[in-house]
């Protein structure tokens, strides 16, 4: 079993990723602003870190398997949550992407398009340069899991598809439960087939 940092453990999406990790055996650290609002689990130690701090975090992510980020991107810098992986010395980085970027026909992106929600826009272009940045980074071996287009609390199925950079979508609609893509993300843990990769999860 791994021993795995979870960055923003406490937030909607971090929970579902550290209730999976536990029923898996892993071994969480569960990093939040506010630990107290980190849901009581087997296996996972709640600490108090700042995603801005970028030393204090490399010192908590040290000695970790693995790191897997799960924050809203306007409320960190993608650079310093790099830069604190690399400095905290561990290669394995995976991390909580938005569907933003995530192409509806060769070269058009979600974002860009004018039905797209404008609530939601600057959170998804922050996302998409997010993506476009770990794309130069050559040192981790990191995974951007994108969810599809809706992303809500649901149900644990476990039968989803997998995508690379196309949305996903059936005659449902685009949708993923957070249940699921936090089944999608521990199954790449495990077993690793998106180094260095974007890919999406969907019904």
């Amino acid at each position: 079993m791994a021993k795995v940092a979870l960055i923003g453990a406490s937030g909607k999406v971090g929970a579902r990723l550290a209730s999976e990790l536990s029923n898996r055996g892993h071994s969480v650290t569960g990093i939040a602003r506010h630990p107290e609002n980190i849901v009581a689990l087997p296996n996972v130690t709640p600490v108090r870190g700042d995603v801005a701090d970028k030393q204090g975090l490399a010192e908590l992510l040290k000695g970790h398997d693995a790191v897997i980020s799960s924050v809203h991107f306007l409320d960190s810098d993608y650079t310093v949550l790099v830069d604190a992986v690399r400095a905290s010395g561990v290669k394995r980085y995976l991390v909580v992407g938005g569907a933003g970027s995530l192409e509806i026909a060769p070269g058009k992106r979600l974002v860009d398009q004018p039905e797209f929600p404008g609530i939601y826009k600057a959170e998804a272009l922050k996302g998409g340069e997010f993506l476009t940045y770990l794309k130069t980074v050559d040192d981790l071996d990191w995974t951007f899991l994108s969810p599809s287009a809706l992303f809500v609390p649901g149900e644990r199925t476990g039968n989803f598809r997998l995508g690379e950079d196309q949305l996903l979508s059936s005659d449902k609609g685009s949708t993923i439960s957070f249940e699921d893509y936090a089944i999608a993300m521990v199954d790449e843990l495990e077993n690793p087939k998106n180094i260095r990769k974007r890919f999406t999860v969907g019904y």
